[in-house]
């Protein structure tokens, strides 16, 4: 076999081992996604999961269209049960991809560990960030068909009764809460990376 035909060869393999990977990946996010929970301190609509962490890894190990594919194919799997008539789905696709594409693309271009931990940091800043505008200009709008912006407005209120409309209530809450759930997903992500980015590396370096 001469070298153009080991290389190709190569390339096959990583490609499917990357196809294979990514499936498991979404997988496990649409599962963890199911596994939703409320916390304390912020309305009962806003919800927990660790989806994003499969998300993440995918986006680190083997881009950011990885990453994509894996925050639309969970939120396609939650479709059905959603209580939110998609809103809820809607935004998380939104926001999660939102943390992925900047951590794949850093953690790609700075091909070292410390530009996997820089991208997801700042994945989790632009996540948080857009959290803002995303719920203040499409997500609430949209979801006041199911519940009125007066009784959304009011569940925060009634967790800090000094926050006043939509906006101070999507920084107040919606940021802080965003940021966590970004920054804890990419925690858990990076002793699992460590492991895996030598075996990834090794092959795909687009």
């Amino acid at each position: 076999m001469n070298e153009t035909n080991k290389k190709s060869t190569v390339k096959a393999l990583f490609d499917t081992r990357k196809l294979v990977f990514t499936a498991m990946l979404s997988a496990v996010a649409a599962v963890l996604m199911m596994f939703s929970f409320k916390i304390p301190l912020v309305p009962s609509f806003l919800s927990f999961d660790f989806s994003d962490f499969p998300a993440v890894m995918a986006s680190l190990t083997m881009g950011p269209i990885s990453g994509v594919f894996v925050c639309l194919v969970k939120n396609i799997i939650n479709l059905p049960q959603s209580m939110t008539g998609g809103v809820g789905e809607l935004s998380n696709f939104i926001l999660s991809c939102t943390l992925v594409i900047p951590a794949g693309i850093i953690g790609r271009k700075i091909h070292t560990y410390k530009g996997a931990i820089i991208g997801c940091i700042i994945g989790c800043v632009a996540m948080a960030l857009l959290s803002i505008a995303s719920n203040y200009f499409v997500v609430y709008p949209i979801y006041q068909n199911i519940m009125p912006i007066e009784a959304i407005i009011g569940m925060y209120k009634e967790i800090n009764p000094n926050v006043n409309g939509l906006l101070e209530c999507l920084i107040v809450f919606n940021c802080p809460f965003t940021f966590a759930k970004g920054f804890i997903a990419s925690v858990l992500c990076m002793p699992l990376y460590k492991a895996l980015r030598p075996v990834f590396n090794s092959y795909y370096k687009k």
